[in-house]
This record gives C-alpha cells, sequence and structure tokens, in this order.
C-alpha cells in the first residue's frame, strides 16, 4: 500500500515566514528561490532560540545549578531531535560550527596515524566531480599530508555521477560523494556506492547539505559510515552543522580540536578523551542554535518530509517544463524528475549569469549565479557559472512563474541588436 502524503497548508506556511512579506527593489514581493544556499527561518525557530536564551540561557555541562541544568537538557533534548530527525542515535551526532567544519573534521581525523583507518602514502581517497569544494578540497589537503592519492568518478552529460569512470581496488580508504549535487540537482545512487566502498574496506562520507531539508532522510538505512549536514540551510540557524558517524568509528577516533569539554582526565603530562560525542566538542557549545535547529527539526517533521519532497518535486517540474521552453536557455543536470532533488542551475546562450541574475533581482526573485562552490564541475561543462534557483518548503507556483517570465526577459533584453 502507497503511504498517502498530506497537501501542504502553504498559506499557512508562508505565514511562518515573515521576510517573505519583504518589498523588494521596485515594489515587487520577494520570491526567495535561494534556499540551496541558505533557507530561510521560520518564527518557531527564532521563537525557540529567543525562549531559550530569555528562560534557560546557562553553561552547558558546566556545574550544578539550575540554569545549567536547564541548558544542559535543552543541549542534549536537541541533539536528541535532530538524531531523530535523520534516523541516527543521538551519540552519533557531533555538533560543529557548519558542515565544512564536519567534513575537515573526518578529513584530520583520517590523517592521524592512531585512528585505524588511517590513510597514508601509496592510499587512495575517493570523491566525484560534482562535489562542492567542502567535499573535495579537505580531501586534497588529506593526500597532500599523508601522501596518498586523490581519484573522483565522473560526471556523465546530464550531471550525474558516472559510475563507470572508476574502479575501487584495495587501496581505497575513503569514499566522499555528495547525496544531492548542489548544482545538477542529482541523487546520488547511495547504495551502489556503499556496496562499492565496502567490497574494498573503505568508509563512506556522505555530503547530506542538499538532502535533509528537503526528502526523507534515514542515515541508518543509507548504510554511510559518516554524514554532514548544516543548519541554515534547513530552516534552522546559522553557526551549527552535524556530523554523523558511527558509534564504533566516532570512539575509535583521535580528537580534532582539544581543549575544554571533551576530556576526561588531564595531568600536566597526558591527556584522556570523553567518549564521543563530547570528544569532539571542545569548548563552549552553540547552545542556542542546537536549540533553534532541533526546533526546525520538529518544524519539518511535523509537515511531513513526505510531504515537503512531494512539493518541492512539483516545483521543480514546473520550473524545468517553463525554462527548457525559453530558447537559448540550457538546464546543467538531469531535466527529469527521477533521482532528482531541488536545485535548478541553468546558463542562456550569450547572456552571462550575473546578468540574468540581475534581471531577476530587478524582479525581486533571488537566485544564486556563479560557480555555487564547485568550479571542477562547471569546468567539466565548459561554463564559467551558472543560474541556479533552488526551492524549499515555503516556495509557490506563482514564483516559478516569476522566475521563468524574469529569465524570459532577460533573454529578450540581451539579444536585441
Amino acid at each position: 500500500m502507497t503511504a498517502t502524503v498530506r497537501p501542504l497548508d502553504l498559506t499557512a506556511i508562508r505565514a511562518d515566514f515573515p521576510i517573505l512579506k519583504k518589498q523588494m527593489r521596485g515594489g515587487n514581493t520577494l520570491a526567495y528561490l535561494d534556499s540551496g544556499a541558505t533557507s530561510q527561518r521560520p518564527v518557531q525557530v527564532l521563537d525557540a532560540e529567543r525562549e531559550f536564551l530569555v528562560t534557560s540561557n546557562g553553561a552547558v555541562h558546566r556545574g550544578a545549578h539550575q540554569l545549567m541544568e536547564e541548558a544542559t537538557d535543552a543541549y542534549e533534548d536537541g541533539r536528541a531531535d535532530i538524531a531523530a530527525f535523520v534516523g541516527a542515535d543521538p551519540d552519533e551526532l557531533v555538533f560543529t560550527k557548519n558542515a565544512t567544519e564536519a567534513i575537515n573534521l573526518v578529513s584530520y581525523a583520517v590523517g592521524d596515524s592512531r585512528f585505524d583507518h588511517a590513510v597514508g602514502p601509496g592510499d587512495v581517497i575517493v570523491t566525484t566531480e560534482l562535489e562542492h569544494h567542502a567535499n573535495l578540497v579537505p580531501w586534497q589537503e588529506l593526500a597532500r599530508r599523508t601522501g596518498a592519492t586523490l581519484k573522483w568518478y565522473g560526471v556523465t552529460d546530464d550531471g550525474r555521477i558516472d559510475l563507470d569512470s572508476l574502479r575501487l581496488d584495495e587501496r581505497v580508504k575513503l569514499v566522499a560523494f555528495s547525496h544531492h549535487s548542489n548544482v545538477t540537482g542529482a541523487l546520488a545512487p547511495v547504495g551502489e556506492l556503499v556496496a562499492r566502498a565496502k567490497a574494498v574496506g573503505a568508509l563512506t562520507l556522505l555530503d547530506a547539505c542538499q538532502s535533509v531539508p528537503h526528502q526523507p532522510v534515514d542515515l541508518h538505512a543509507l548504510d554511510v559510515d559518516y554524514a554532514a549536514f548544516s543548519g541554515h540551510k534547513m530552516l534552522g540557524p546559522t553557526g551549527i552543522g552535524v556530523l554523523y558517524g558511527r558509534s564504533a568509528l566516532m570512539n575509535a577516533m583521535p580528537p580534532f580540536l582539544t581543549g575544554g569539554s571533551m576530556i576526561e582526565t588531564v595531568t600536566m603530562e597526558e591527556t584522556t578523551y570523553a567518549p564521543a560525542p563530547q570528544r569532539f566538542e571542545a569548548g563552549t557549545p552553540v547552545t542556542s542554535q542546537v536549540v533553534g535547529l532541533a526546533a526546525a527539526a520538529r518544524y519539518l517533521r511535523e509537515i511531513g518530509m513526505g510531504a515537503v519532497e512531494a512539493h518541492e518535486s512539483e516545483l521543480v517540474a514546473a520550473a524545468l517544463e517553463g525554462l527548457t521552453a525559453i530558447d537559448g536557455v540550457r538546464i546543467i543536470g538531469p531535466t527529469s524528475l527521477e533521482n532528482r532533488g531541488s536545485p535548478v542551475s541553468f546558463v542562456v546562450d550569450g547572456v552571462h549569469a550575473h546578468d540574468v541574475g540581475q534581471v531577476l533581482d530587478d524582479e525581486g526573485v533571488a537566485v544564486r549565479v556563479g560557480h555555487h562552490c564547485a568550479w571542477p564541475l562547471h569546468r567539466r561543462f565548459g561554463i564559467a557559472a551558472t543560474a541556479r534557483a533552488s526551492f524549499a518548503v515555503y516556495n509557490t507556483f506563482d514564483e516559478v512563474d516569476r522566475l521563468v517570465a524574469g529569465v524570459r526577459r532577460a533573454v529578450e533584453f540581451f539579444s536585441r541588436d
């Protein structure tokens, strides 16, 4: 039996995001189509952070007074809510300042000889040509530090991982890839990539920044060893990212940052470290941000991630249909909905992406322009930049129509003699 997906009450949802009423230059109401860069926050998230700060703000895991207890409870309850949202156990989640730091944490641990899975000379690290720089540069640096070799899966002409472009062998120690490309929107074949990695004894890391806010994600079911995602892309605060790691791995890993809060015992000669996740949360934690991110997770869970995914898929379908009907517009990525996520990137023949973005901005339509921290992918397609519309639960078909109309105006304006 197919589960019924509850339709969204978009009027009620949009009322939770006051910024969507903002009047832009020229008197146009904001059409925010840049959630792949950063999402907007509902009042429920803003209120949760404020309520914590005005009633329970205290030092987490330090002392024995009431405010400390309330702050610690809020922090750890938030961890539990976020873990439940992504199908993980609370002790498998580490809070970082962003997803980039989460990935760097793993890259440094994997480069430490104290770790059983440490990378060394002659070993291979694998990523893909689709990656955001945050899931590429750390592995380049790991290879430089350790003498390992970096290899990668290529990209097909429709913006998907080319599984035929690389064979893995026992030299491969880690495979890192994005769940959804932040440029093409292509959904990675996670099961196949994980199976290939396991067959040669390699660890896996999933960049889930573009999937966790937009579809149901169960990290245990995906069977990856690590995953990273950010708060600000899933209706939550800035300044917080999340690293998921299997408990056995996390407790075997050496720390990334050291200092207070992450220790077990300290003498003048040596230190022993607390179990994960505290081992990786040195210093004062981002308490109010955790509270806000937990509120975002509850907000999305209440709507239903199946409903979020279905709604966004309809928006993507409308955008693809409208944009491909314009002469000179080319989609960089899949043009069908099969195994596809929210980002829709495109180029306009003879018009720079920044000019397209300026015309859209004049109409109150906010999109991302540039290389989206994915230079190698843009080079693969022989282009310097793209315009990217990326959708979230609060977007409407009217906003898609405004996007298409704005691109059409850009084409008409720049094609004048």
